[in-house]
């Protein structure tokens, strides 16, 4: 029970690629998803056929105090008014928020439409000492539900096939006193 109410502890401090909406739950922080988005990447490169948008090299996408950084952003668009579809991130993909914490991961996914955030791959949340691993974590923008699973063991590998969480309790400035009874 105790560690089913720190999982979700951690998770609701734990920040999403993106927000749709500042009334969004905590998983992000206080992220202002009204804010503007700056991309900035050693290379950029637009597809109008295809309505993509792709940064590579060193990106950086800042979204106020929220940043992600990976090797290459796409940013898929739909409709006559190129709406944001899904932005998908690979290679080392790594989401920071000073309110939240990091989240990383080899690849991640934002639907804009669906609302959720998946991060794939190596996937390790970390929140001051406390760190949550696994291979797949799912955040549902809406409800604020988080999943967190781990993929099949491969056979000759240690790990896999777990979800693994370290917790450390907050440690006590003043020193216990034995209990005389």
């Amino acid at each position: 029970m105790t560690r089913a109410i720190l999982f979700l502890a951690f998770l609701t401090a734990t920040p999403a690629m993106a927000q749709t909406s500042s009334m969004a739950p905590s998983l992000a922080g206080k992220h202002d998803a009204n804010a503007p988005i700056n991309v900035s990447a050693d290379k950029f490169q637009a597809d109008s056929n295809a309505k993509t948008g792709t940064w590579t090299g060193n990106v950086l996408v800042v979204q106020g105090d929220m940043r992600m950084r990976a090797n290459s952003v796409r940013l898929n668009v739909v409709g006559k008014d190129n709406k944001p579809d899904k932005i998908l991130a690979s290679g080392n993909v790594v989401v920071d928020s000073p309110n939240s914490g990091t989240v990383t991961g080899d690849n991640g996914v934002y639907d804009v439409v669906a609302r959720t955030v998946t991060m794939t791959g190596k996937v390790v949340l970390t929140r001051q000492k406390d760190v949550m691993r696994g291979s797949q974590l799912t955040v549902n923008l809406e409800t604020g539900v988080a999943t967190l699973g781990a993929g099949a063991k491969t056979p000759g590998t240690s790990g896999g096939g777990r979800v693994q969480g370290i917790f450390t309790p907050p440690s006590s400035s003043t020193p216990s006193t034995p209990n005389p009874n």
